[in-house]
């Protein structure tokens, strides 16, 4: 083999090397992504199902004991976490302009860290697994930090909840 094409062969093996460390590193980064993304919402693909009739969705609970769920609000994918605490659904302004959400009057709510301005609204549908209920109260903060939607009373008053060891099973 002649020298020009030792060196070609040489050139070839160190960028075939180089995109090997590549993809190998893209779907480490991908990897982990989904490591972390699914330790902040382990219910991502809410667990449905229908017994005798009623229908239940299974949560289990994050690192935290939260219960953390993808859903949706008149079609709209969300992620809620879920607060019995909370009187109503409450959506941070940017997620309710995404959902596209008309503001209706503003009125003061008392929240954990004390009195806040919110707008009030509807959901025409909010589905969680496979339970829907409609025409659900709502509000939106303009002041709510993050992007979860804090899935309130308006939404669960409708269910049966019963928790135990981390997993939590919503019936309707």
């Amino acid at each position: 083999m002649s020298d020009p094409d030792r060196q070609a062969n040489s050139r070839l093996g160190r960028h075939m090397m180089v995109a090997a460390w590549v993809v190998a590193l893209g779907l480490l980064v991908a990897w982990f992504s989904g490591l972390v993304e699914r330790r902040v919402n382990p219910n991502q693909v809410p667990e449905a199902r229908s017994v005798g009739g009623v229908r239940e969705v299974v949560l289990h609970a994050d690192r935290q004991g939260h219960y953390v769920a993808s859903g949706s609000i008149d079609g709209v994918p969300v992620v809620f976490l879920l607060d019995t605490g909370a009187t109503e659904v409450a959506i941070p302004e940017a997620v309710a302009r995404e959902i596209g959400l008309r503001l209706g009057a503003p009125r003061p709510v008392a929240t954990a860290s004390g009195i806040a301005r919110v707008y009030e609204t509807r959901l025409q549908r909010v589905e969680l697994g496979g339970i829907v209920i409609q025409d659900v109260a709502a509000h939106v903060g303009p002041d709510m930090p993050g992007r979860h939607v804090l899935l309130g009373m308006s939404f669960l008053r409708h269910l049966e909840l019963a928790q135990r060891d981390g997993v939590l099973t919503l019936r309707q």
